[in-house]
């Protein structure tokens, strides 16, 4: 896992944090890609969350959902340390059975 320290920022009502360029570049590496999401577990106070991290408004960020937050306990405009690596576990759930057959009549 690669350590950062970073200020968590807030778009519209996402708060998010963007990886410093070493780390960027370390994940790019891992992933083989340096566009289109790329899947990421972060560790926050010994707390692993999966996580995408998505180019948006030409930054890299990583948005920080409410479970996150609350771990880290630390809010819009703090700073905060954690770990972050590639994650290439796949990010695809099943079907409900009763979806496939809704549409399966439809």
């Amino acid at each position: 896992m690669l350590q950062f320290t970073a200020e968590i920022f807030k778009i519209g009502i996402n708060p998010y944090v963007i990886p410093p360029g070493a780390v960027l570049q370390a994940l790019f590496q891992e992933a083989g890609k340096e566009n289109g999401p790329i899947p990421v577990t972060i560790l926050l106070n010994k707390t692993a969350f999966r996580q995408t991290l998505v180019r948006y408004a030409g930054a890299w960020r990583l948005y920080l959902n409410n479970p996150m937050r609350f771990a880290l306990q630390k809010d819009v405009g703090d700073t905060f340390e954690g770990s972050i690596a590639f994650d290439p576990m796949p990010r695809s759930i099943a079907m409900h059975p009763k979806l496939r057959l809704a549409l399966q009549k439809n």
